[in-house]
């Protein structure tokens, strides 16, 4: 079956808040104005590796890049839900979600039968190499589920499959749905964040990630 991509219309939200923190960083750095436009805009020096470090960092590259190879998924999108999940900090929610990407015990256990997990463990999830794979793995299927269509892709990883299928349902099919048919305030702001820093991860790792 060839799968369409749907490109998603989206709000400015998430620059928003780049901005925002951005400014904060410099402010915090104690950076001129000006230091930061020349060393942002030419993408060179200290500053501007300091600075990305800050806003837009970047672990695990290597694990990025195999299973987006292994799996089919964009390495940008990969690092781009890492970083919307938890920032590149290993965690454990309070619903229990755990690691890098944020797996639950339910969605870890299914991704491990469907998988051919059959040692895996809850614990495996505080491993890098295992929760990228299973995060990895986990956004091949919605991509393969919704069509390629990226903006139910993602809001599937963070509300769930039944609410992004009755949003669907709703919206007339998957064509028509758009970021008006999400009902959750929170998983709007998922959404536009985690396709905003997919194009930025795109822009300021290629080399990292393959590109």
């Amino acid at each position: 079956m060839t799968s369409t991509t749907y490109r998603a219309r989206r709000t400015p939200r998430a620059a928003t808040r780049r901005r925002r923190l951005l400014a904060g960083v410099v402010s915090a750095l104690g950076l001129g104005a000006i230091a930061l436009g020349v060393a942002g805009v030419a993408g060179i020096g200290p500053l501007s590796d300091a600075v990305r470090e800050i806003t837009l960092p970047l672990r695990h590259e290597d694990i990025i890049r195999q299973q987006a190879a292994d799996k089919g998924v964009d390495a940008a999108l990969i690092a781009a839900v890492i970083y919307e999940e938890s920032r590149f900090r290993d965690a454990t929610s309070h619903a229990g979600a755990r690691g890098l990407m944020q797996i639950t015990p339910q969605t870890a256990d299914y991704i491990a039968a469907k998988s051919g997990g059959v040692a895996f463990e809850q614990g495996d999830l505080a491993t890098p190499q295992i929760n990228i794979a299973y995060g990895s793995w986990y956004l091949q299927y919605l991509q393969e589920k919704y069509d390629g269509h990226e903006m139910a892709t993602v809001a599937a990883y963070n509300a769930g499959e039944g609410r992004v299928d009755g949003w669907i349902s709703a919206a007339g099919g998957l064509t028509n749905f758009s970021e008006d048919h999400i009902a959750f305030p929170e998983t709007r702001e998922y959404v536009d964040g985690v396709l905003d820093h997919r194009r930025d991860y795109r822009k300021h790792y290629d080399d990292e990630l393959g590109y």
